[in-house]
C-alpha cells in the first residue's frame, strides 16, 4: 500500500525557515510529478510548487524567491524548504506524487502537516 508521509512542520517566527519533508512507500515503481500544496483557514487549496520527474520546478508567485522544492529519488522523497517565512505563509501544506505501481498510475496525497508563522 503506497503512502506519503509528511514531516517538518512546526511554529516558526517570521522570517524563520522550515524545511518539509514528504517520503513515499509501498508498491512503487516509479514517481513521476510531486507537488506541495498548501490550504490557510477559510481559503481554498492552492499549488505552492511543483517538481518533475526531471527536476524541472516550478511555483507560485507568492513564494518565488523564497521557497525551494526538490526531490531525492533514491529516497522516494520530495522537500520544501521555506525561508523569509510570513504569516500568510501559516497554513497545511500537503504534498501529493504521480506513483507509478505495478498496475497504474495513481496520484497520492500526504496526510497534512501544519506551518505556523507567528511571532
Amino acid at each position: 500500500q503506497v503512502q506519503l508521509v509528511e514531516s517538518g512542520g512546526g511554529l516558526v517566527q517570521p522570517g524563520g525557515s522550515l524545511r518539509l519533508s514528504c517520503a513515499a512507500s509501498g508498491g512503487i515503481v516509479t514517481i513521476g510529478h510531486m507537488y506541495w500544496y498548501r490550504q490557510a483557514p477559510g481559503k481554498e487549496r492552492e499549488l505552492v510548487a511543483m517538481i518533475t520527474s526531471t527536476s524541472s520546478t516550478s511555483y507560485t508567485d507568492s513564494v518565488k524567491g523564497r521557497f525551494t522544492i526538490s526531490r531525492d529519488n533514491a529516497k522516494n522523497t520530495v522537500y520544501l524548504q521555506m525561508n523569509s517565512l510570513k504569516p500568510d505563509d501559516t497554513a497545511v501544506y500537503y504534498c501529493r506524487a504521480a506513483i507509478y505501481t505495478t498496475t497504474q498510475l495513481i496520484d497520492y496525497w500526504g496526510q497534512g502537516t501544519q506551518v505556523t508563522v507567528s511571532s
